[in-house]
């Protein structure tokens, strides 16, 4: 087994951050899950970068990923939940670079998963914009999907994950349970049973204006500043198993 992740921050991990300030994610924890059960070595990269829009994830990554040697037996592929935060993002366009990158995948005879991010828009500022553009991507990936014979897992709507209990302080990445919630969707997808993980939601999501002016101020400003310095919080920054990365056998 060669599994190897490409997307943004949703697959690199953020939001579960470990003690020594490197993030895990649900692409790590899904290739922990296949080592703990597959009967030969499991041997995973990981390519995906925060804050990457989909052009470069399907014309970068995607291409190093097929580029491995020895080739890849398994990708995950993930990507435009930083395009549809952009304004006058074309849709359109977006579906045609995820069509590219599953015809590259089933060209080359690599199995691929096709992941829709989890849905943080009842949180956002402009969550309904959000919403609105996740339900046109997700259900062309659903449509793409079927047509090209990949498999989707679909986590944009798991209901689950749309509380408040699996999403960091930023409203935007998913925290620790939500990533070990995506892997759980994923290894049931590709056959390695998981009970679907699942918190307490703990106290109601009431909002503070004091609390909403701090989430503002820590985390929607310096995002709008990079937007209009034109940077991007992937800036200057690799994927982080850049080749395969012996995780262990069962």
């Amino acid at each position: 087994m060669r599994y190897v992740a490409v997307g943004d921050s949703f697959t690199e991990g953020m939001g579960d951050e470990l003690a020594d300030g490197s993030v895990r994610g649900w692409a790590d924890l899904v290739a922990a899950g296949l080592a703990a059960e597959e009967t030969g070595p499991v041997r995973y990269a990981n390519l995906a970068i925060r804050g990457r829009l989909l052009d470069p994830i399907v014309n970068g990554q995607l291409e190093a990923a097929l580029s491995l040697s020895p080739a890849p037996s398994l990708i995950t592929f993930n990507g435009g939940g930083n395009d549809m935060m952009r304004p006058g993002t074309d849709m359109t366009r977006l579906v045609g670079l995820l069509e590219r990158a599953i015809r590259r995948c089933v060209d080359a005879g690599v199995r691929m998963v096709v992941l829709s991010g989890a849905d943080p828009s009842a949180r956002l500022p402009f969550g309904g914009v959000v919403r609105r553009r996740g339900e046109i991507l997700t259900a062309a990936t659903a449509e793409l999907a079927a047509r090209y014979g990949v498999q989707l897992v679909d986590v944009f709507h798991d209901a689950e994950i749309r509380g408040a209990a699996y999403w960091s302080a930023d409203r935007l990445h998913l925290n620790a349970a939500g990533h070990q919630r995506v892997a759980g969707l994923v290894l049931t997808a590709l056959g390695h049973a998981r009970t679907a993980h699942v918190v307490d939601p703990g106290p109601g999501d009431g909002r503070r204006v004091f609390a909403e002016a701090r989430y503002y101020r820590e985390h929607v400003l310096p995002w709008l500043g990079r937007r209009v310095r034109g940077r991007s919080s992937g800036d200057n920054r690799t994927g982080k198993y850049l080749d395969w990365t012996p995780i262990g056998t069962s």
